[in-house]
């Protein structure tokens, strides 16, 4: 538990782009679910996209579909949340988190039982 760590986040200016990565040093998490989730300052936690353990299906929230993409390289044991054309709607505390394995995307909250510290992204007009 909480053995994830973000990182790559940043300040930037709308337009920008920027990739973020999900991590879990000295354990795997091939076979498992993943998603990242954010929270804007003074809202709920809103879910961003999530990627099955065999990268066969990737859902994404309809208000950054076009815009970024979400991967995992197993061998590397990393997830990542490419981000394109930043608006500062994007702001918000970014986490990465762990479900279990399965066929398909979940996109609440409860089905993910582990959890990265976050990492801010600011995108400034």
């Amino acid at each position: 538990q909480g053995q994830l760590v973000e990182s790559g986040g940043g300040l930037v200016q709308a337009g920008d782009s920027l990739t973020l990565s999900c991590a879990a040093p000295g354990r795997t998490f091939s076979s498992d679910n993943m998603g990242w989730f954010r929270q804007p300052p003074g809202k709920e936690r809103e879910f961003v996209a999530g990627i099955t353990w065999s990268s066969r299906r990737i859902t994404y929230a309809d208000s950054v579909k076009g815009r970024f993409t979400i991967s995992r390289d197993n061998a590397k044991n990393t997830v990542y949340l490419q981000m394109n054309s930043l608006k500062p709607e994007d702001t918000a505390v970014y986490y990465c988190a762990k479900g279990r394995g399965s066929t398909f995307v979940e996109i609440t909250g409860p089905f993910y039982d582990d959890w990265g510290q976050g990492t801010q992204v600011t995108v400034s007009s």
